[in-house]
């Protein structure tokens, strides 16, 4: 198999055209992808010299946008949405505050009204050792008292039963 001939520059071949100038014969192209290419220098001398390779393809388009998911399209139309309500539940308990703690102090004397309701009863049934069902006997005490005259002497009887 045969092998390519390699190109080896030790020195750069130039060329200018002006006729003036020494007419050197132009060299052989150079091969393809080796980045050594001709090149025009600023007076007017063209040279082989290693270039960058330009590139051939364009620039890459932008991916167009992912769509945006269900579940974030969701959440931003639900957030104002709680928003709203949790600051219109504010505002209505800052409206009804008045009313709620007037209603707490009404609360507060009907279960007032119901320990006593409950509780006389029981109190008064304890507060009876003496009397009363399950007591010992009440006893009835009458006296007659007369007397005669302003300063007379006042007599009278005990009846017990």
């Amino acid at each position: 198999m045969p092998r390519e001939p390699s190109v080896h520059l030790p020195t750069p071949i130039t060329w200018n055209p002006n006729p003036n100038h020494h007419m050197a014969p132009l060299p052989p192209t150079p091969p393809t992808g080796s980045g050594i290419s001709w090149v025009t220098l600023p007076d007017g001398t063209r040279t082989l010299a290693y270039t960058h390779p330009t590139p051939t393809m364009a620039a890459p388009a932008t991916a167009p946008p992912a769509a945006v998911p269900a579940w974030a399209k969701t959440t931003a139309l639900l957030a104002p949405t709680i928003g709203g309500g949790v600051g219109a539940a504010g505002i209505g308990i800052s409206y009804a505050a008045p009313g709620v703690l007037a209603m707490a102090e009404a609360l507060w004397a009907l279960i007032a009204l119901i320990a006593a309701g409950t509780l006389a009863p029981l109190l008064l049934r304890t507060g009876r050792a003496t009397g009363g069902r399950g007591g010992a006997p009440v006893q009835h005490v009458t006296q007659h008292i007369t007397a005669s005259g302003m300063f007379g002497r006042a007599s009278g009887t005990l009846n017990n039963r």
